[in-house]
């Protein structure tokens, strides 16, 4: 097993649980100098101690070995670059102190944060409204958002689910549409129909449970088809796994736990759809090209993308993404991230990040390198789809859809194969919005900044109206 330090968690479990060192020595039979090197991460931790504790503190083991320290001091160097804080900031060896000798206070000092961040987004969103309420909620998608994140976007237990649903008979991907059709007849007594645009209405796909059909509508493509029937086989043949993930959330009914069930039995059509090794394997091959890796199993281009999202399997991990989804207004209708970046749950309203401008070159794949004003660099690939919906009202239904990793890992990529990385004017400088952004001399600046005051002279117009 490689190095394993638990200092921070091992110091809250005896915590937890009321003991001093002397105490929690006792319970494992080790001696109190040798629980507190474990503290001070000045020893690993053995095999045979890990399962001495789990068994003691009847824990699982996973829990304890779990180790978050990378995306807290993430989660922590990003807030505290937030230009409310003012001075100099803490340093890389700060931060991680922090973690390591007071992780309640981080956790803390984390939430009050988010708390002000979501408050701050309220106040944009509801210009004026000043219902308190509505200022303090958190939305189900910041809280679906941010469960998924907690767990890298990865789930376990659904890939394999969607593995044994295989029942060790891959087949070919032209052939799912019919064998769904067939498995879900035979073993759940369940018809499949496909209905005219007009008689389901807005609705994509309708399964009613009291006659044991799934209705799909005419508007999805045989992809799309495919994957809402994984969805159904995943609702009739794992509930229980549903519920129990669910239940483990700590989502309570103010927060909707039923979008999540609906997100979690996506995860399992995806992975039933793209199975993890062969997914993974085709990703590297074709250098991460999104169009060959859907054409290899039979999917959409926006299901690739969310599915290279989940690729951070233990010992067999692929390059680590974020997606968004985005509305002709700008608006970050969906989004996964399995990252510390930051980029994924703030970004989608700066102008200079060409997420935007993909809506003028429909179905083309536009890369990019950005730049935030934290200095954190990414490589991003925009390109627009369609809307399964037809109607008069909505006639026009692309979206833009963005996908994103640490520029580090830009090489592995081939839209990034044209570019030279030493390029001084490579990466285009973009911020979260323009409320939030400390950037001068910003041509797109649309907003005056709130917590950072631009230089203003009378005599001078400089490239916006906010600044000289």
């Amino acid at each position: 097993m490689p190095k394993t330090l638990i200092g921070p968690r091992l110091r809250q479990l005896r915590r937890e649980q009321k003991q001093t060192q002397a105490e929690m020595a006792r319970t494992l039979g080790v001696s109190a100098s040798y629980i507190n090197l474990l503290e001070n991460n000045q020893r690993s931790l053995s095999v045979q101690m890990l399962m001495s504790i789990a068994e003691a503190y009847a824990l699982d083991w996973r829990e304890l070995t779990k180790d978050e320290s990378a995306r807290r001091v993430a989660d922590l160097r990003n807030t505290v670059l937030d230009p409310l804080f003012t001075g100099d900031r803490p340093d890389l060896q700060e931060i991680r102190g922090a973690i390591d000798h007071a992780p309640r206070l981080v956790d803390y000092f984390l939430q009050l944060h988010g708390a002000h961040r979501n408050a701050l987004e309220r106040i944009l969103q509801l210009a004026g409204d000043s219902s308190t309420d509505e200022l303090l909620k958190s939305s189900p998608e910041t809280v679906i958002h941010d469960f998924f994140r907690d767990h890298e976007n990865h789930f376990p237990e659904l890939e394999q689910a969607a593995e044994q649903a295989w029942r060790g008979a891959y087949t070919s991907p032209e052939d799912r549409f019919y064998e769904l059709r067939q498995r879900l007849s035979k073993d759940h007594n369940i018809t499949i129909s496909v209905r005219r645009i007009d008689q389901l209405g807005d609705a994509l796909r309708f399964y009613d449970e009291r006659t044991r059909e799934v209705h799909l509508s005419q508007a999805l493509n045989t992809a799309n088809r495919v994957f809402q029937l994984a969805h159904v086989l995943c609702l009739v043949e794992y509930p229980e796994l549903l519920t129990e993930i669910a239940d483990r959330s700590g989502i309570g009914p103010l927060h909707a736990p039923s979008r999540l069930r609906v997100e979690l039995a996506n995860y399992f059509a995806a992975a039933f759809l793209m199975p993890y090794d062969r997914f993974l394997k085709e990703a590297e091959a074709t250098s991460y090209d999104i169009d060959r890796i859907a054409a290899a199993f039979s999917t959409s281009y926006e299901q690739v993308c969310q599915r290279l999202t989940t690729l951070q399997r233990e010992g067999a991990r692929g390059v680590p993404f974020f997606f968004l989804r985005i509305d002709k207004a700008g608006n970050v209708i969906k989004r996964f991230n399995s990252t510390s970046f930051h980029l994924a749950e703030y970004g989608g309203s700066c102008p200079v990040w060409n997420i935007h401008t993909a809506f003028y070159t429909p179905g083309v794949v536009m890369p990019q390198f950005v730049e935030m004003p934290d200095g954190e660099r990414y490589f991003t690939i925009s390109r627009t789809v369609h809307r399964p919906v037809f109607s008069e009202e909505t006639q026009d239904r692309r979206l833009t859809l963005a996908l994103g990793c640490e520029a580090r890992y830009a090489h592995r990529l081939r839209y990034a194969s044209s570019y030279n990385f030493e390029d001084p004017k490579l990466y285009a400088p973009i911020g979260i919005n323009c409320q939030l952004c400390p950037r001068q001399a910003c041509t797109q600046r649309a907003h005056q900044p709130l917590f950072v005051e631009l230089p203003m002279d009378e005599f001078r117009r400089g490239s916006t109206r906010y600044e000289s």
